[in-house]
């Protein structure tokens, strides 16, 4: 598992090496050295490193992604978005992850509608993939509290984690509002948004999400208020809250669920 030094423990020996062959573009797994198991014990996600985990090799080859379903597409499609705005978002220090974020959010805005209307259109896909590893660059700078929901969500209920990704990601906004305005009117700037502002990114996201169609709560996609309890304490521990703009408590998660579920923005 990937705490303090425990990756040195492991035998390199017995890791062989990796070829990674993506067949989405989302996670931008194929530039990481880690990968995430749920834990059946206690309905956990946890990530587990080691260097030895990097591929030696990767083949990103756009048409292996055109079957993709437009459901797929999109929801894998918001992984990569995800990545790349909460790296933009995190408050440490990575002036390359900044660039490659902005980049790769570029790309997403670009690409994703065109990559699920016309699932055969191989530049969209191959333009995704692109956002998808730039994306897991470059949230070597950080993650936030979209994957710190979306990880508890997954394991206690199924969801799919991209999709949760999508599901929560405005609520999220709003509640760190107070810290990415500024970053987010800048990305605004950057994507040529008509409205160059917190609220002009805002509703680029709403947008976005309704044109590749993302359901507005979680209750839609199977999360109900009785998972509060034990969502947001996990949420509070996962490791994504670190890197989240604001600090979170298990009170601000308690609440940030709940308006996720009734679809409450506000």
């Amino acid at each position: 598992e990937d705490r303090e030094d425990w990756w040195t423990r492991a035998d390199p020996k017995g890791i062989a090496p990796v070829i990674a062959v993506p067949t989405t573009a989302g996670t931008g797994s194929e530039v990481g050295r880690a990968a995430v198991i749920t834990d059946e014990s206690d309905h956990t996600k946890k990530i587990i490193f080691h260097p030895k985990m990097m591929p030696v090799d990767v083949i990103c080859d756009p048409e292996l992604t055109t079957g993709l379903p437009p459901h797929i597409t999109a929801a894998t499609g918001m992984d990569a978005l995800s990545h790349n705005l909460e790296a933009w978002c995190s408050p440490f220090w990575h002036p390359l992850a900044q660039g490659v974020a902005l980049e790769g959010m570029r790309i997403v805005k670009d690409w994703l509608p065109e990559a699920t209307r016309r699932g055969s259109n191989v530049e969209a896909r191959a333009f995704m993939l692109a956002a998808s590893s730039m994306g897991a660059t470059a949230f070597q700078k950080g993650l936030g509290s979209m994957h710190a929901m979306s990880h508890p969500c997954s394991s206690l209920r199924g969801t799919h984690h991209g999709l949760t990704n999508a599901v929560v990601m405005p609520y999220v906004l709003v509640h760190n509002k107070a810290a990415v305005e500024e970053k987010l009117t800048a990305a605004a700037r950057y994507l040529d948004l008509r409205k160059q502002s917190f609220s002009g990114f805002m509703d680029w996201v709403l947008a976005l999400r309704e044109e590749v169609g993302i359901p507005n709560t979680l209750k839609e996609i199977g999360v109900d208020l009785d998972v509060i309890p034990e969502a947001a304490p996990m949420a509070l521990e996962d490791p994504c809250t670190g890197g989240n703009p604001l600090p979170m408590s298990a009170s601000d998660y308690e609440a940030l669920y709940a308006k996720a579920i009734e679809g409450r923005l506000a």
